[in-house]
């Protein structure tokens, strides 16, 4: 396992994301399609060698990144967050939001004031992240993930989650499906 200290969204951080499958878009790989080996069409990945633009600018998740650690840590007692850029393991990586303690990991979303009491009404982690935060903790071998969800002024929502093995099994058969594909 290696652990990069890049500031995300710089271009070293970029660069650092060529090539491996990155937790951020794994959903897409949990979808069965009809392509070869199992893979929806979406599935078409960055294996070219060439930065892929985002269709969301890195600072604001920045700036509420920032916001945010000071709250989470006030609120649940944890020790300050360590900011990482990216940790490649497996032929993937996964850029956490922040490294807690020796067993955690921090990942961050702000939401719209609208979503933001969405989740907070749910009082649950959307299941659109949760393959995402399935797979940081395949990817660092930590025991548990606290999701944050957030927006200036508004409630902080956090939930912990651990390790869920057969979820874990089937991003592993996934990703090795897709590794498969691209050679």
């Amino acid at each position: 396992m290696q652990v990069l200290t890049m500031e995300q969204g710089t271009p070293e951080w970029l660069t650092a994301r060529l090539g491996p499958v990155t937790k951020s878009e794994l959903k897409v790989l949990l979808v069965k399609g009809k392509g070869p080996g199992g893979l929806s069409a979406g599935a078409n990945y960055r294996g070219t060698g060439r930065a892929v633009s985002r269709q969301r600018p890195y600072p604001p998740l920045a700036y509420a990144g920032r916001r945010c650690r000071p709250l989470y840590c006030d609120t649940t007692g944890e020790p300050k967050p360590y900011e990482v850029g990216i940790i490649l393991n497996h032929n993937v990586g996964y850029s956490p939001d922040s490294l807690v303690g020796i067993n955690g990991l921090l990942e961050i979303k702000t939401k719209l004031p609208k979503f933001q009491i969405e989740v907070l009404l749910k009082g649950k982690i959307p299941e659109e992240y949760i393959p995402q935060c399935q797979g940081g903790l395949w990817v660092s071998e930590r025991e548990w993930l606290d999701f944050v969800s957030f927006w200036p002024g508004m409630p902080l929502f956090i939930q912990r989650a651990y390790r869920d093995e057969v979820m874990i099994r089937t991003i592993v058969d996934r990703v090795e499906a897709f590794h498969e594909e691209m050679e």
